[in-house]
């Protein structure tokens, strides 16, 4: 569940396109009910691809920055949170590429990494098990991990899944079994019980992100405005 400061309390009901609409007529401000009802997504799909939560968290920024630049062209052929999250993983991938870490599925196919767990003796059976998951989840080749976490642990579709990767729902289907296969060695049928707890958005990121984009917004806006002013002297 989304923190939604005070606020914006009752705002809850309106739908993304509505929110859309009244940033697009001058309420700016509202921007941040978007970025906190997709935070924790984004944060998800960023972070399987880049596998390092400081820059899944400067990437999430920058998507907010270019969604909010290109407001105006949301033309709801696809949801806004698939929209908004394509925006994300295209830039999470051309970072990935720029540091060689996007693998072809035939690259790796088994996981190497075993789980390493301290001191398990101390903690929950349901927290070893989330403490295993994690490593194990980053050793799936990138095509099967940025799958496995918008399908079961974000909880999307198949269908949106595949929009939001630009994939068919066939090869979708294929790698999210190809995922759990891998990953069932090690967690059988105990995988369900915390997928939902992967790299959870922490509040402070949360808020982190929404002060951060907020910040490069304003910053482009007063580019701009001086780039205005020189031009009509």
């Amino acid at each position: 569940m989304a923190f939604i400061p005070p606020q914006f309390g009752g705002m809850e009901r309106y739908s993304d396109e509505q929110i859309v609409k009244l940033v697009l007529a001058g309420q700016a401000e509202l921007y941040e009910l978007l970025m906190r009802r997709y935070n924790q997504r984004l944060f998800r799909a960023t972070r399987a691809i880049l596998k390092n939560e400081a820059e899944a968290e400067d990437v999430m920024q920058d998507a907010y920055v270019r969604a909010y630049a290109n407001l105006s062209g949301f033309r709801g052929e696809s949801s806004f949170a698939t929209w908004l999250t394509r925006i994300a993983v295209h830039e999470a991938l051309a970072r990935a590429k720029r540091r060689g870490l996007v693998e072809s599925i035939e690259e790796r196919d088994e996981i190497s990494a075993s789980p390493q767990i301290s001191n398990p003796e101390r903690v929950t059976a349901e927290r070893e098990l989330k403490a295993a998951l994690e490593p194990l989840v980053d050793a799936l080749p990138l095509s099967y991990r940025s799958v496995f976490v918008l399908r079961y642990v974000e909880g999307l579709s198949v269908k949106e899944t595949a929009q939001c990767l630009e994939i068919s729902e066939e090869a979708t289907k294929m790698r999210a079994l190809r995922a759990r296969a891998l990953l069932r060695r090690y967690l059988k049928d105990r995988l369900g019980i915390v997928s939902g707890d992967v790299f959870p958005l922490l509040l402070p990121l949360c808020d982190r992100v929404v002060a951060g984009t907020f910040r490069r917004l304003d910053a482009a806006r007063q580019t701009g405005t001086k780039h205005s002013s020189r031009g009509r002297n």
